[in-house]
């Protein structure tokens, strides 16, 4: 079994997991590098309410951001929370049948 702050970390990210607005956010940035401007409008948002949000995802290590002049372009991090992401829509596919 892994160390107990290994598993207590694990079950932190998946935490992170646990919020559908985080979802969606994570679900834009798969298809696209976006700005908070752009997520806000997709998701019938405030840009507060992703910044909010897209902090906890950078904090979680899950989307990472780049400078471009005044505007700040967000991501995924690695292919890692892609197959995350994807694997939970297939997990929850799969348990629909």
């Amino acid at each position: 079994m892994p160390q107990e702050e290994t598993l207590y970390d694990l079950a932190e990210l998946f935490k992170v997991f646990g919020d559908s607005t985080r979802i969606k956010i994570l679900w834009a940035l798969d298809e696209s590098e976006m700005c908070v401007c752009d997520i806000a409008f997709l998701l019938n948002m405030t840009q507060s309410a992703i910044s909010h949000q897209l902090r906890v995802l950078k904090q979680a290590g899950l989307v990472k951001s780049r400078r471009e002049g005044k505007i700040v372009f967000y991501s995924l991090e690695d292919e890692h929370v892609k197959q995350i992401f994807d694997q939970g829509l297939i997990h929850i596919s799969e348990e629909s049948k």
